[in-house]
């Protein structure tokens, strides 16, 4: 990604337009992994870097609870629910519980996703070192979604959840997808489509497109990857109208949101435009998340 100096200068300030924008991906404590601050301090710090809608994500679980502490939706914090294996995996009651106390995000296994396992050595996974959870599988052998998740899927129909793919890898999400949009789902997300370990391929790309699936713009994943994997690099492949923001922060490993937003946002309104850049930060990824 940019590296945040124009001229020689660090970019430390945000740009006029980065008011009230939004994030659909935030870590905090308390995790099995080291992060930055508690959702009170993760929230503060986002808002402070121009954020007035958050939502937290936990790979052990439901945020939703969490997020209400937090605030709540009359602040602008939300939350969901990652099926990994402490959520039960394909446990469509996880997911109606999350929604009827006011979850919006569905997030498909991550740190259980067998596509993450087998790329568990990649550079791009290795905050998630020495972190395990049991195996969840989303396809069979044969690359069919697997029948468990169906009720899952209504679910999601039932409560206009966002769907977002986790560490699915982009075969997996292709399948999830077409299932998930036959069944009426209206809001479906990849989340860093570019990192490596997902293998990410243009006929992927061109069959998620088919049902207005939008891709996930990333702070993490840019610092993490290398430049052909930068998330920045959508912005030349697919409709911008489709792009929407997540920046994956929280691990106290690396930069948090008041040294890692202005540039990243810098790098953004040089590739689309400060109108577009705006639009992917505030309604863009507002719209996507809310009804």
């Amino acid at each position: 990604m940019n590296d945040g100096n124009s001229g020689g200068h660090a970019v430390t300030e945000l740009p006029g337009w980065a008011v009230d924008m939004v994030d659909l991906h935030v870590h905090a404590a308390p995790s099995l992994l080291p992060r930055h601050g508690n959702d009170a301090e993760t929230v503060a710090a986002e808002r402070a870097a121009g954020f007035g809608t958050v939502v937290l994500k936990s790979h052990e679980g439901s945020t939703v609870e969490r997020a209400a502490i937090a605030g709540g939706a009359q602040a602008g914090v939300y939350g969901g629910v990652v099926l990994n294996s402490p959520a039960g995996g394909a446990n469509p009651d996880a997911v109606q519980v999350a929604a009827r106390l006011g979850g919006r995000v569905l997030w498909m296994p991550t740190v259980s996703a067998p596509n993450h396992k087998a790329g568990a050595s990649s550079p791009e996974l290795s905050v998630h070192r020495g972190f395990e959870l049991g195996p969840v599988a989303v396809t069979d052998d044969d690359g069919q979604l697997l029948p468990a998740w169906h009720d899952v899927l209504d679910v999601v129909v039932e409560h206009d959840l966002l769907l977002a793919s986790g560490h699915l890898d982009a075969g997996e999400t292709v399948v999830l997808f077409s299932e998930a949009h036959k069944r009426g789902a209206q809001r479906l997300m990849v989340n860093h489509p570019l990192m490596a370990f997902l293998h990410w391929t243009d006929d992927a790309a061109q069959a998620l497109l088919a049902f207005d699936t939008h891709l996930e713009l990333g702070i993490l994943p840019d610092l993490l990857g290398d430049a052909e994997h930068a998330s920045l690099n959508l912005t030349r492949t697919y409709p911008a109208s489709l792009l929407v923001f997540g920046g994956d922060l929280g691990h106290a490993d690396h930069a948090g949101p008041d040294t890692a937003v202005a540039p990243w946002l810098a790098d953004l309104e040089t590739r689309v435009g400060s109108e577009r850049a705006a639009a992917i930060m505030t309604t863009q990824t507002r719209d996507l998340l809310l009804p």
